[in-house]
């Protein structure tokens, strides 16, 4: 049996509040021809489905049309909800679709999805904190309810079996774009809780990992924070008892982060990439980020860290008894390098003014 094992699709994401709805069905267009093209018998969707609990209505239907596709080529799809995904808003009609099987509820992640003898046991996002008294589970860690559900599914008699979880494994890497699951109790659960099955696909994490011969990350289709630059982001292909490739999945586009003072980075050539740009000249420049955008349009991120090399900075001047728009005009020269000019002082002047209007009201 053909796998294709992915996750952490987040419809309705942004970046940098940057669309990327047309990178999101660039993806499912990806996904739906490598199963055409390999073969693949069914798809783990291994959680995070969408972005949030109430996903934006272009994002449902970005779903709903993979979903109609991948039914429509004879493959078994079988999904679980992650950290943010609404179980119940995911779940809805899951008894109503044909080879479409979404496994949301904790108390059904024993119950296997069977296809050609092979069990797939689905089992969603675990918070301790909601079955450790139905359960009795001996303490509130996601441990300890994973062992509870990956017992009752050592215990079940199917020849072959293929788990879904969404969990954060012990020694796994993290990036910057995962909501953190700590609420509740200890967030990791160590690899050997997945002894046993034939194939465990996980979900949480962002990067593609192998934990072990049988256990493995495919991470996100798509970067989602400049921390997963370096990241090949795709799908696993599996054969079932045999052979595991990655399947890249296409770069809708490069992440590139730069680091130094404005005028250099202005002097490089032209990039269509998103852009994270720090900048290490020792004074503020003035309108950076609309400098930066005028030659490298996708700057998205931008952040300020002097080089340390940089001269000490003089002594500020203090504060107290000075008059207000004299403290506001320093504080514009020190990050800044230069004075307000006189539209900006003349705008200084009438805040402050408004302010001690303000407080001589009160």
């Amino acid at each position: 049996m053909r796998l294709l094992h992915t996750s952490d699709w987040h419809l309705g994401r942004s970046f940098h509040r940057e669309s990327l709805l047309s990178a999101q069905a660039a993806f499912a267009d990806h996904l739906v021809e490598t199963v055409r093209a390999e073969r693949v018998d069914a798809v783990l969707v291994a959680g995070d489905v969408y972005d949030r609990a109430l996903p934006p209505v272009d994002a449902v239907a970005l779903f709903d049309d993979t979903l109609r596709r991948l039914r429509g080529l004879g493959a078994h799809t079988v999904i679980i909800s992650g950290n943010h995904d609404s179980p119940v808003r995911l779940g809805f009609g899951a008894g109503l679709m044909d080879r479409i099987h979404l496994r949301t509820d904790p108390h059904q992640a024993w119950v296997p999805v069977v296809v050609n003898d092979v069990a797939f046991y689905g089992i969603p996002y675990l918070e301790p904190e909601l079955v450790r008294t139905p359960w009795g589970l001996p303490e509130r860690t996601h441990t300890a309810a994973m062992t509870h559900v990956m017992d009752r599914v050592r215990s079940d008699a199917a020849p072959a079996k293929v788990v879904l979880a969404h969990a954060f494994v012990t020694g796994g890497a993290a990036s910057d774009s995962e909501r953190d699951i700590r609420v509740g109790g200890v967030a990791h659960v160590p690899l050997r809780v997945f002894d046993g099955v034939s194939y465990t696909a996980l979900g949480h994490l962002h990067g593609r990992q192998t934990m072990s011969e049988t256990v493995r990350y495919s991470g996100s289709p798509i970067a989602y924070s400049f921390s997963e630059a370096d990241h090949l982001k795709g799908s696993w292909l599996v054969e079932l008892g045999g052979a595991v490739e990655f399947v890249p999945a296409p770069v809708p586009r490069p992440l590139t982060r730069l680091r130094g003072r404005l005028d250099d980075l202005l002097a490089l050539p032209p990039l269509g990439d998103w852009i994270q740009a720090t900048l290490t000249d020792p004074v503020r420049p003035k309108a950076a980020m609309e400098r930066l955008r005028a030659r490298f349009p996708h700057t998205v991120d931008l952040h300020f860290a002097p080089d340390e090399a940089a001269e000490a900075a003089p002594a500020r001047p203090r504060l107290a008894g000075r008059p207000e728009i004299d403290v506001a005009l320093d504080f514009v020269r020190e990050v800044r390098g230069e004075p307000a000019d006189p539209d900006e002082r003349r705008l200084l002047e009438e805040a402050a003014m408004a302010c001690r209007i303000r407080e001589t009201m009160a």
